[in-house]
């Protein structure tokens, strides 16, 4: 099942912030005139948005094989994460980026700059307390890695992504207020400009780390190298297995995998012996790990198995 409990339950919190925050900032927006608090206005709903689709990617990826999808429909996760990741850049940046830009050209000032304060409070409280349950369940799992590696290694975007979008919030809300407070102390609406030019530029970057994680899982990423030692051990401890050549490993979704082995198996094996161990050796991979879908087994010799390795690298196969 793609998207754990866990998972599911921060991108609702996130969804049910980011609504709160979006209306607020619109009725500041429309009330004061900021440039800044209206780049932060479309920023929550576009983070609403994406919040929306990354359930809805959830959703799907969770549907039964079919002769069609014969390995599920995992993937959709992955593809709707994706374009989370576009309409950050497309919506949230650009919208940001030609804001500022135009206020940069033409400032203007801003009125009420104490509402614009209070709202900026109240949005850094909706903002934080869905940030907070956002890093919380990511640093349940990442367990003892860093944050940055831990990200590069999760298969699950929901898990990461509510995380960047609530940083990039606080960030954003932290710009914007600095920005209209430069404007209106200093007399110089132009600052207002530059911090919505400020937060295009921030949601930018995060869109950017996103897409090209998002891409990579979508391509196909290997499984976790632990899951595939665990499998090596497995095979090379099930007799009368002669050799676990190597494994290949695609992942299809968080919690979906999909596996082919290479086995060199004794000379003297008969057909029938070979097909009784394959299904042994699939019921004991699947007991441990319930998140490989398919396990595909070739029996191949070690030579055989190099030669087709560098096939795939596209190197010139072993002499001698």
């Amino acid at each position: 099942m793609a998207g754990t409990p866990s998972t599911r339950l921060t991108v609702h919190a996130a969804l049910a912030g980011n609504l709160l925050v979006a209306a607020t900032k619109t009725v500041a927006a429309a009330w004061t005139g900021s440039s800044a608090m209206l780049s932060e206005a479309v920023h929550s709903f576009v983070d609403t948005g994406n919040e929306i689709l990354l359930l809805y990617g959830m959703r799907r990826s969770r549907r039964r094989a079919d002769p069609e999808h014969p390995l599920g429909y995992g993937r959709e996760l992955y593809f709707w994460s994706f374009i989370v990741a576009l309409l950050v850049f497309a919506l949230g940046a650009g919208v940001s980026l030609y804001q500022g830009i135009l206020h940069v050209r033409q400032p203007r000032p801003i009125s009420h700059p104490l509402a614009s304060y209070a709202v900026f409070g109240l949005c850094f409280l909706f903002e934080g307390t869905s940030w907070l349950l956002s890093l919380r369940q990511f640093k349940a799992a990442k367990g003892p890695l860093g944050y940055y590696e831990a990200f590069r290694r999760s298969k699950d975007p929901p898990s990461f992504m509510v995380l960047f979008e609530d940083s990039a919030a606080l960030l954003g809300i932290a710009i914007a207020a600095l920005g209209t407070f430069a404007a209106t102390t200093l007399d110089a609406p132009v600052f207002d400009g530059i911090a919505s030019i400020l937060i295009g530029l921030v949601l930018a970057g995060t869109a950017a780390l996103l897409a090209r994680e998002s891409k990579s899982l979508l391509i196909g990423e290997r499984a976790d190298r632990r899951l595939s030692a665990s499998i090596m051990r497995i095979a090379e401890a099930q007799g009368p297995v002669s050799r676990a050549n190597g494994l290949l490993t695609v992942q299809l979704a968080p919690n979906q995998i999909v596996a082919a082995l290479s086995l060199a198996f004794a000379d003297d094996i008969r057909a029938s012996d070979i097909e009784e161990l394959v299904r042994t050796l699939e019921l004991r991979i699947r007991r441990l790990h319930p998140e490989v879908v398919a396990l595909f087994v070739k029996p191949q010799t070690h030579r055989a198995f190099r030669e087709s390795v560098h096939r795939r690298a596209g190197e010139p196969p072993e002499t001698g």
